[in-house]
């Protein structure tokens, strides 16, 4: 999901740029810009709060109405400001999967190395911060197991900051902590990874405005053309009310489905904590969106 700036609350360059969305990249650097004086004529939060406040009470009402739960995230959730100018406001168009394939990106040369789901291992030094452990299984819509499934993620640092020329936020970077890591899902579905706990960062779309700390998923399915972009959370945050993203899913029990668990048989003694989080993806009685032999019409016959 991405998360834009906002940029009618700073009124000075430099303009720091959101970089949620994007993986990290090498370090350029370059010694941290200073964010721009804010404007006082900014959103505050209490006013974002009463504003997302009144759509889930609105969203209420209509479930005591009738109305069947929301799974998804709203695409024009207006609290989330520029997510009313990116949305999507047309069909989207069909595209032939071979061409497609012929211009995706490649995961490096060479096949995933079970080691690169440990991103504390992939400098010289050891990160600073939380270490963590995620697990999980990825399943499908009847509870199977997906193997063979490319899991990747990224994340920000401790002190929730990405290694990417976009993020200029100014807490510290570390020289031992990348931030991105992948591997390929078991016979049982499973994947695991070693990581830190990420940090909550400023994001801008309103004065004051942070975001929960948590970790960006990406799957890949068979083909290219098969992905799915999420973000996993950890339990307890107390900026869940406070994050337009977060919020964006209107429905509290589907919203409770990217928040990891903490899980004591998977915490190591004097290691490591641990999460548990299964991605469910979906299956064999899904209710099509997209139907390419027969369209809206196939849509309607489910």
């Amino acid at each position: 999901m991405p998360e834009d700036v906002n940029l009618e609350i700073f009124n000075a360059d430099p303009i720091t740029e959101d970089v949620s969305d994007a993986a990290p990249q090498a370090e350029t650097g370059a010694a941290p810009k200073k964010y721009a004086p804010l404007d006082a004529a900014a959103e505050s939060q209490a006013h974002l709060s009463a504003e997302m406040k009144s759509i889930g009470e609105a969203y209420a009402k209509a479930l005591k109405d009738g109305a069947p739960a929301e799974t998804q995230p709203r695409l024009d959730y207006a609290p989330y400001r520029s997510s009313v100018l990116r949305h999507p406001t047309k069909d989207l168009h069909h595209a032939d999967p071979e061409t497609i394939e012929l211009y995706s990106p490649a995961f490096g040369h060479m096949d995933v190395h079970a080691l690169e789901s440990d991103l504390t291992i992939q400098h010289n030094g050891e990160p600073v911060g939380e270490r963590i452990l995620v697990s999980g299984r990825v399943l499908d819509g009847d509870g199977r197991p997906v193997a063979g499934q490319l899991v990747e993620i990224w994340q920000a640092n401790s002190a929730g900051r990405y290694i990417h020329k976009r993020d200029q936020h100014p807490a510290p970077l570390d020289p031992n902590f990348t931030g991105v890591g992948r591997c390929i899902t078991g016979a049982d579905g499973s994947y695991s990874f070693t990581t830190i706990k990420p940090g909550a960062y400023p994001w801008k779309n309103h004065l004051n405005a942070w975001r929960p700390a948590h970790i960006h998923f990406s799957l890949f399915g068979q083909e290219f053309t098969q992905r799915i972009v999420t973000q996993m959370y950890f339990p307890g945050d107390q900026l869940f009310p406070l994050d337009p993203i977060y919020q964006s899913i209107v429905d509290q029990d589907a919203r409770d489905r990217l928040v990891a668990t903490y899980d004591h048989d998977l915490t190591k003694p004097e290691w490591a904590i641990g999460y548990r989080w299964d991605i469910v993806l979906t299956g064999s009685k899904r209710t099509w969106t997209e139907n390419e032999a027969f369209g809206t019409a196939g849509d309607e016959s489910e």
